[in-house]
């Protein structure tokens, strides 16, 4: 495991890990905003449009966020046909996420304080973001627990006894 803190956790995962995802991205995060990362040529783009690139290239990519992302992320999203169009890309809103796990292709996993937005995960300098600590594994026995429990989530299997069905916007079950 590696500790990874701050802008850390930008550097290692969004930068060093997520681009290189071949078959598969898992995303849990509790809050999902306008986020950037840096892009080809140092120009910075809306994490969306790596997550779009990654989709026309075959990549599938689950999203499980709390609550609907903020206006900002909406019109970035909107630019990325691929997100909306492609069945690889799939979103679930489920109101107790507060997870915060990526996980790719099952050979690596992030877990940590950092949510999906430009002050956690994003390309903040370091005395714009949040202060963030977390671990990335290459372990294959950590990484199997997190994607039994991602994909046991993913497929419903907390919804039952979730309470809080009144107020969920997006059952899975």
């Amino acid at each position: 495991m590696k500790l990874v803190l701050n802008e850390g956790v930008y550097g290692e995962v969004m930068q060093g890990r997520v681009p290189l995802v071949e078959k598969w991205l898992w995303i849990a995060t509790a809050d999902v905003k306008d986020l950037h990362v840096e892009g080809a040529g140092g120009k910075f783009v809306p994490f969306v449009g790596v997550l779009g690139g990654l989709v026309e290239d075959g990549v599938e990519v689950r999203l499980i966020h709390a609550k609907e992302p903020g206006p900002r992320f909406r019109r970035d999203f909107d630019k990325y046909p691929a997100l909306a169009e492609s069945d690889l890309f799939e979103r679930v809103l489920c109101v107790r996420m507060h997870m915060k796990v990526i996980i790719g292709d099952g050979a690596w996993a992030y877990v940590g304080s950092a949510n999906l937005t430009g002050a956690g995960l994003g390309a903040k300098g370091a005395d714009r973001r949040n202060f963030e600590a977390g671990f990335v594994t290459e372990d294959a026995g950590v990484g199997g627990e997190l994607m039994e429990f991602f994909d046991g989530f993913w497929m419903g299997g907390y919804c039952e006894r979730c309470q809080r069905r009144e107020v969920c916007p997006d059952p899975i079950v």
